[in-house]
């Protein structure tokens, strides 16, 4: 029982991985808050559930769940950036719209995959390893990005945007280009946990960023974000502790309908510590 609950939690923590790596880049990268995630993750798992019930390759379903996801996030970026709205309010707006377009989608509230094939078999071992693979095919490539003069500019967009600007870097370019990446990242993550639960529905997705975050906060007060190399082991930390703790919380007899109240007050916990540190260090100082 044991080590069936610490394999759920750890095949659980890394699909969350993904949506802690998508709130991470506009958050902390180009310091634009985000609520795209509601509705991003449950339009990329609408959409591969709906590709891969209708016959449609698996790969080919986890593109096109993460393009329309990413579409999304673009979304996002164009209604701040042209109309001057919130960019939380936007990512509301938009993740209101995108329960519709769900049911449009899907043609229906829920879309069973058991008879489907996917990517993932019925072999828990099997499919935390290729989870662990795509997670690196996605990671690595971002770790590069951000250490070329590219990433350079990306990160200096949220560093301090008025130097930016003077730099003639586009802010609207990188911030378009940043939400669409968190917006596949949540696409991805939306795919492949319906490919793991052989089902989707509607709902799916509410009260996803609460968890995103909470994964993200957890990853950064344990090896905080001084350098590069630790500001992206965060989240995978982060998230892989985030699903244990979870787990540990359900085994005790922590009922599930209130894992919701427990992840906010571990996100309230972890940011009333964080100050409390910082406050000290300034202190000391």
């Amino acid at each position: 029982m044991t080590i069936e609950l610490i394999l759920n939690g750890l095949l659980q923590g890394l699909v969350l991985t993904f949506i802690a790596y998508g709130i991470m880049i506009p958050f902390r990268f180009l310091d634009f808050p985000d609520l795209t995630t509601e509705g991003a993750y449950p339009l990329g798992g609408a959409m591969c559930a709906a590709c891969i019930s209708s016959g449609m390759p698996p790969v080919f379903a986890v593109l096109l769940s993460v393009l329309s996801a990413g579409c999304m996030g673009i979304a996002t970026a164009f209604i701040h950036l042209r109309f001057r709205v919130n960019t939380m309010l936007a990512g509301i707006i938009l993740s209101t719209m995108a329960y519709s377009v769900n049911l449009r989608i899907m043609g229906k509230p829920n879309i069973a995959l058991f008879d489907c094939a996917g990517l993932f078999s019925a072999d828990i071992d099997s499919t935390i390893l290729i989870l662990m693979i795509i997670l690196c095919l996605c990671i690595l490539p971002l770790a590069l990005f951000l250490r070329t003069d590219f990433g350079l500019r990306f990160r200096a967009v949220g560093l301090n945007p008025d130097f930016a600007k003077k730099q003639g870097i586009s802010i609207k370019r990188y911030t378009i280009l940043g939400l669409f990446l968190a917006g596949s990242l949540f696409g991805l993550a939306g795919s492949l946990i319906v490919q793991v639960q052989s089902y989707m529905d509607i709902g799916m997705g509410v009260g996803i960023v609460i968890h995103g975050l909470a994964s993200l906060m957890i990853g950064e007060a344990l090896v905080g974000t001084h350098t590069m190399s630790r500001q992206l082991l965060a989240p995978l930390l982060g998230a892989l502790l985030y699903q244990q703790i979870q787990g540990i919380a359900l085994s005790f007899g922590l009922a599930s309908s209130d894992l919701k109240f427990f992840t906010g007050s571990i996100v309230l916990c972890v940011i009333i510590l964080q100050k409390k540190y910082r406050n000290i260090a300034t202190k000391l100082n």
